[in-house]
């Protein structure tokens, strides 16, 4: 059987720019946001499934796509990006000015801290791995786009590596920041984090 190729991109700008969005704010990206996307894709097609975050800054893109190549498309809701409680909607600089203790505290270790009323990161890890796991499953052998949030990418790439949740913001995604997993004989291998396009 061929390899199980898995291509995860984080969604572009949402509207209203830079700050902590969860699965309690919705907004859809923005025009800069599309733009993000449709270059870091540009015209290929490589993929068979595209799966999708639920969310306004996730699910319209993963439409386009799949509708654009006539690919079929489902919708995950476990991949929906970490709930961050009372933090949802504010930026960090808000954050950094205003509740500066709790900020530095998540920073240190964002297992033990969590936002007031956010989601658990041993929680968070389970819904994402799990629904990451079935997608494999599901589609061996076939090349899957998966639409997503930096959390989501973040809580698979650490899975696949056996890291603590606490180092895992310790990785940058950016907007339209591109990972890719091989699933092959000997298990999986991260080909690329964070690419700014799609690998060759």
């Amino acid at each position: 059987m061929s390899d199980t190729l898995i291509d995860l991109i984080r969604h572009g700008e949402p509207v209203g720019g830079r700050q902590f969005r969860g699965d309690g704010v919705d907004d859809p990206l923005s025009a800069t946001g599309w733009a993000q996307l449709r270059a870091a894709l540009g015209d290929a097609c490589p993929w068979d499934q595209v799966i999708s975050s639920p969310m306004a800054r996730c699910r319209p893109f993963a439409m386009e796509v799949a509708g654009r190549h006539g690919l079929p498309l489902a919708v995950e809701p476990a991949l929906r990006e970490i709930g961050m409680g009372s933090w949802e909607s504010r930026t960090p600089e808000d954050l950094a000015a205003h509740d500066a203790d709790a900020f530095a505290a998540m920073a240190r270790d964002p297992v033990a801290y969590r936002p007031p009323g956010g989601e658990p990161l041993d929680e968070f890890s389970t819904r994402v791995v799990t629904a990451y796991e079935r997608q494999v499953a599901l589609h061996p052998g076939r090349h899957l786009l998966i639409v997503c949030h930096s959390g989501v990418m973040r809580a698979v790439v650490g899975y696949l590596l056996r890291a603590q949740a606490q180092r895992w913001y310790r990785l940058r995604i950016d907007y339209a920041g591109l990972v890719r997993v091989r699933h092959g004989r000997c298990g999986p291998a991260i080909q690329c984090v964070n690419a700014p396009t799609l690998p060759g």
